[in-house]
């Protein structure tokens, strides 16, 4: 039922409306009256009906007065003007202030009531698109994740713009105005971008809640990262960002907690910005707190002054104050297991800065760089590949027994570091081809079905729903969503090109029980209606 109030000043007229329009009879609860518009704004912001009736000339506050106030604050409210006075000009200033009828009075019950039903109709319409346009950005947003990764790889290595970033985020419906933003990382299971894990049920429970929670919030806008981590955006008022920023955190281990409790988890936050010019700068800090996860595999959450507190400092060069968990083996062959390419420079920085105090120490530096050729040739070796092959072309081994700097320090383990890597994804890139030709075959067969989801196919060719999605991105430069959605249209416009069948039973035909969500997403991803497009007015 549709809530309606009404503001007439002459008490006659206003019982009357009241007392004899049969409002449930159409759908209507009246729910408020008052005698001139200054009484009734508050009642208004109290009631918040859906339909405002209001006379145009009152005492204290006039009807057009009270639209204009109503129109900016609830903009979705419709607007019934009616007047004694059949002047243009009143029914033109309506028009500006967006009335959606003006009716001259004395109003006939009929006319009402024709009015009445009209506008009904049209916020149930307007409800049902607003509900698929969240059902479509729900659905969508592995859709959505591809392009806005994209994006936000630009803001945050400095090649936009505020006014290109405002521009772009538009096109792609993104809303970014906020006084404060912060960036935060969090891993979703496998934490393996190597290892194509088999399907599990609490995983793909634990995935799901995870991004069900961030994409639930405004506040929060959740991309994609690699194949193991998300980044959320965080966004709003500077006094807010503190409870967002633990909300985050708190989001994150209650779901572990649930659903994969024997599981490690991180969340690294970086520290608030009041600009979006300084988003790279942001990205820049929450990138390095995230590489302390395997530097300090025991502190789920990363924060500035956690890690500062946890890596400090002291100014003795001897090896006497360093703390051996730092050069745990078991760090560097975690980054060679689940690090991405993109993550090895701010972990390389912040290992040697963990160390910092040990440099000095030429034997120190020398452990450190023996322990990494020893751990990538023992890599190499479980990959079939020879230390011959494997260290062939890397310009810096030389500089084992030499004395070196933190800089030549850096250039080695990154560059042995990438070379395991980039072995590592050549590997993984093989069983990605095999396990997406499963995944496609099945969906080529399933597409049809409603209920198909990512879950379903990955547990069908027995990998991770988390490994699925992500590869479906990088290895086809399309997400999930958007291959079953396009298989789906494809097929929807030959039933329209080749057959008579009315657009109620393609929609059925093609996966979607809902005609009028149909509609909606083909115009939304084609660009036209059905109907125009078997008229052939689109292409």
């Amino acid at each position: 039922m549709l809530r309606i109030f009404l503001v007439e000043d002459e008490s006659i007229i206003r019982e009357t409306l009241r007392d004899t329009v049969p409002w449930e009879q159409y759908g209507y609860i009246f729910s408020g009256e008052a005698g001139d518009g200054e009484m009734a704004l508050p009642l208004i912001r109290q009631t918040k009906p859906d339909v405002l009736i209001t006379d145009i000339r009152m005492p204290f506050m006039d009807g057009l007065a009270l639209s204009e106030l109503v129109n900016q604050e609830f903009p979705d409210m419709k607007i019934v003007i009616i007047s004694g006075h059949d002047d243009f000009e009143y029914a033109r200033q309506a028009i500006h202030i967006g009335v959606d009828r003006y009716l001259l009075k004395p109003i006939t019950k009929k006319a009402l009531l024709e009015v009445l039903e009209d506008l009904k109709e049209k916020i149930e319409g307007e409800r049902a698109a607003r509900g698929y346009l969240a059902q479509f950005h729900h659905e969508s947003q592995e859709y959505e994740q591809y392009t806005r990764r994209l994006f936000f790889e630009r803001i945050v290595s400095g090649q936009l713009s505020v006014q290109q970033i405002y521009e772009t985020a538009g096109k792609l419906d993104i809303d970014l105005r906020a006084q404060c933003y912060t960036m935060a990382f969090f891993s979703v299971l496998p934490e393996r971008p190597g290892a194509a894990e088999a399907y599990s049920e609490p995983a793909a429970q634990l995935r799901d809640a995870l991004l069900g929670h961030f994409l639930k919030y405004p506040e929060y806008i959740l991309l994609r990262w690699n194949l193991t981590t998300y980044a959320v955006l965080l966004k709003g008022d500077a006094s807010r960002m503190e409870e967002l920023s633990r909300r985050c955190i708190d989001t994150v281990r209650r779901q572990y907690e649930t659903y994969a409790p024997d599981q490690k988890w991180y969340v690294a936050v970086g520290r608030p910005t009041p600009r979006l010019s300084t988003l790279p700068a942001c990205f820049e800090e929450v990138s390095r707190l995230w590489a302390y996860r395997y530097i300090l595999p025991e502190q789920h959450v990363l924060l500035p002054d956690t890690v500062s507190f946890l890596t400090g400092t002291g100014s003795d060069a001897s090896l006497d104050h360093l703390d051996p968990r730092k050069v745990d083996p078991a760090i560097l062959t975690g980054v060679m297991q689940s690090a991405s390419v993109q993550e090895l420079p701010g972990f390389v920085d912040e290992y040697i800065h963990s160390v910092e105090e040990a440099l000095a120490s030429k034997p120190f530096c020398q452990y450190l760089m023996l322990d990494l050729r020893f751990a990538a040739a023992r890599f190499a070796a479980s990959q079939g590949v020879s230390q011959q092959e494997f260290f062939t072309g890397l310009v810096n081994l030389d500089m084992v027994g030499r004395s070196v700097t933190a800089a030549d320090l850096r250039a080695y383990l990154l560059e042995i570091l990438t070379r395991v890597l980039e072995l590592r994804d050549r590997d993984a890139s093989s069983q990605c081809s095999a396990f997406l030709k499963q995944a496609a075959a099945y969906i080529d067969g399933h597409f049809t079905e409603e209920a198909l989801s990512l879950n379903q196919v990955a547990c069908e060719v027995n990998i991770s729903a988390n490994y699925l999605s992500a590869v479906f991105s990088q290895e086809l430069g399309v997400t999930f969503t958007e291959y079953v959605t396009g298989k789906r249209m494809e097929l929807a416009k030959e039933l329209l090109r080749t057959t008579s069948k009315r657009s109620g039973e393609v929609a059925v035909a093609v996966g979607y029980r809902d005609p009028h969500y149909f509609s909606f997403l083909f115009k939304k991803t084609q660009g036209c209606t059905p109907r125009d497009y078997r008229g052939g007015k689109c292409l």
